[in-house]
């Protein structure tokens, strides 16, 4: 890679110094705000920084498009700590791994990996909830995925990144660790089942503690946050969106006179009862048929995740009787 000066400069700054790179709904988020609590570990307040992921993130105003302003994320780290970051979709793009390594070579690699069908369908809640997927019903949504490849039934907001709902994409897992093992030494990476995060979370914590050689005797408070759920009405939470980042005039509006007459945190407070007590709403049971379905799809890349990690992933996730 050719580096030029302002990058030169950049790379003089402090760089992370690993990466939870994913998947979302693994338990990143949970694994991201523990070690931020470690004393000897800086992360900093924004998650999901994307910078390095362009594929799936264009560059924005509201996070870093230079390197330079991405390594100003690090300043406050002390000399003693390790920096790190945690961008949940570094593992399904396609180019991070590479440009990770260009700038940090010596970068430990954090990944969590979580049984496909049970997986994709907390994926797709997410993307209902973000405004990312339009279509609510998780069969029909993933039966969209060759309809969008030919650049049809994109939603706007994705229009210039439609993999995102390329579900498939992301449970392309031995293809995934390969990109980060093709750069990074065996030691460098470290891949952890959602399924031990989740039954022994302060034992697999003391695991990525050691990983990152800083002290695991230390007082670990267990989190669980980003709980999957769904939404109630499709329609009230679109009204809500567009109130609250809408440019029409009517959304103008009615912000305008809600700001005349609350003030910024009771607004904020307001707006964010409505939407969970109101809009969203524990999932509904799983479709069997469908979660069967895609257990069958999917078998073929669960035994080979098994064979590649040396673990047998097919009886853990319940493959072994999948025909």
């Amino acid at each position: 890679m050719t580096i030029s000066a302002e990058q030169g400069a950049a790379l003089r700054k402090r760089m992370p110094d690993f990466f939870i790179v994913g998947h979302p709904k693994c338990g990143t988020t949970a694994l991201w705000e523990m070690l931020r609590a470690h004393p000897q570990i800086y992360m900093p307040a924004v998650k999901e920084v994307r910078f390095f992921a362009p594929d799936l993130h264009p560059r924005s105003n509201v996070l870093p498009s230079t390197l330079e302003e991405y390594a100003s994320l690090f300043d406050h780290a002390e000399p003693s700590q390790r920096a790190g970051e945690a961008s949940p979709l570094y593992l399904v793009s396609h180019v991070a791994a590479s440009l990770i390594a260009d700038v940090q070579p010596a970068a430990r690699i954090i990944v969590i990996l979580r049984e496909p069908a049970s997986f994709l369908r907390s994926l797709h809640l997410q993307w209902v909830r973000s405004h990312f997927e339009t279509e609510k019903d998780f069969g029909k949504a993933i039966l969209l995925e060759r309809v969008r490849r030919q650049g049809k039934r994109i939603p706007p907001s994705l229009s210039s990144r439609p993999q995102m709902l390329f579900y498939s994409e992301y449970v392309r897992y031995v293809e995934q660790l390969r990109r980060y093992h093709s750069l990074f030494s065996p030691e460098q990476v470290l891949v952890l089942i959602y399924d031990d995060f989740r039954r022994a979370n302060e034992g697999t914590m003391r695991t990525v503690l050691r990983f990152l050689e800083v002290d695991d005797t230390t007082s670990i408070a267990v989190k669980e946050v980003n709980t999957s759920v769904r939404m109630r009405s499709q329609r009230l939470d679109n009204m809500l969106h567009a109130v609250s980042v809408g440019g029409s005039p009517v959304a103008r509006a009615v912000k305008a006179t809600i700001k005349a007459v609350a003030p910024r945190r009771l607004r904020r407070q307001a707006l964010s009862a409505t939407h969970h007590r109101i809009v969203m709403g524990k999932p509904r049971p799983a479709d069997e048929d469908l979660m069967r379905e895609l257990r069958v799809r999917f078998k073929d890349e669960v035994v080979a995740l098994s064979e590649y990690l040396d673990r047998d992933l097919v009886t853990l996730w319940g493959y072994e009787n999948v025909a």
